[in-house]
């Protein structure tokens, strides 16, 4: 991913020559990918997924910084919030930092070029959403097979490919995917009408105060995705895990790379912060992103404006 994040700083730093106010959109997007994607929605099996924003970030900013946000807001829920984990980190990015907004951007591209705008962007955002889950279907049915013990006992995920790429597909397919297109079209049609020049190839943020209401709105509401918790592998600890292995009578035990493998505590683990409600802990855990990313923009903003060299 190095050789991806690479071209994707050089290719926004020309970017930012002609658009400086692509900057901030980079605080605003990250924010917006953030919490979209703490809406969690209960998928046929028993566990959940969720959207991303990635062909909505590409459309608003363009693939490449688009790239670089989702990569930022990935970072920031492994580091903060224990979510996505930082050894699958490099996955997640290739996955919906990279796969989505690039295919969803071409597709968005394809529909302006037929006239077809709104289309473009909705078969995009399914179509990015779903190629994303194939990659990770593969890269997760691929483990077994590339990191096992002496024996043949797979050291992370115990399932292969006949399990894995057909149960990403189906929960992306049917569910995921209408709530990516959705969740594309509602903010692309707020956007068209509040501040029509924030789009990739007019970038000219004027008004910061709709950016802000939309981003309070979703936090406020973002404990919604605490409706659908259950997860369908155990992926949350080696425990359930193994009673979803022994109930498949697939294995009596836990893969040992998870059991004996590298742990790391978050800070506000599971967007929780101790003391609180959950819902509100949920809350101020978006807006604490927010922030975040609006503090790291402005020193951005004042590392590179010239004025203040």
């Amino acid at each position: 991913m190095v050789p991806v994040w690479t071209v994707a700083v050089l290719k926004v730093k020309v970017q930012l020559k002609t658009h400086r106010e692509t900057l901030p959109m980079l605080g605003i997007a990250a924010s917006l990918a953030f919490l979209i994607m703490m809406f969690n929605l209960p998928i046929p099996g028993g566990t959940t997924a969720h959207a991303v924003g990635g062909t909505l970030l590409a459309v608003l900013i363009g693939p490449w910084a688009a790239c670089l946000a989702l990569t930022v807001t990935l970072l920031l829920q492994a580091l903060l919030f224990g979510d996505g984990g930082i050894l699958a980190f490099g996955a997640n990015a290739l996955n919906m930092a990279v796969i989505m907004p690039f295919v969803g951007y071409a597709c968005y591209r394809m529909g302006q070029k037929w006239h077809h705008e709104k289309l473009g962007l909705a078969v995009g955002a399914y179509l990015g959403i779903n190629m994303a889950a194939l990659v990770a279907g593969i890269e997760l049915g691929l483990q077994p097979l590339l990191a096992h013990t002496t024996s043949g006992a797979p050291l992370y995920c115990p399932y292969g490919l006949n399990i894995t790429v057909p149960a990403m597909l189906a929960a992306h397919l049917l569910v995921a995917g209408w709530v990516e297109v959705v969740f594309t079209l509602l903010v692309f049609q707020f956007v068209k009408r509040v501040a029509p020049t924030n789009l990739y190839q007019t970038p000219t943020l004027r008004n910061h105060r709709p950016w802000i209401a939309l981003l309070l709105g979703l936090a406020v509401l973002s404990p919604l995705g605490l409706l659908a918790s259950n997860t369908a592998w155990g992926e949350w600890s080696p425990h359930e895990l193994q009673q979803r292995l022994v109930q498949q009578h697939i294995s009596t035990h836990a893969p040992q790379g998870m059991v004996h493998g590298f742990h790391f505590q978050a800070l506000f683990s599971d967007y929780t912060i101790a003391g609180l409600p959950v819902s509100l802990g949920y809350i101020l855990s978006g807006m604490t992103a927010i922030l975040i990313f609006l503090l790291l923009i402005r020193g951005l903003q004042h590392e590179t404006n010239p004025s203040h060299r």
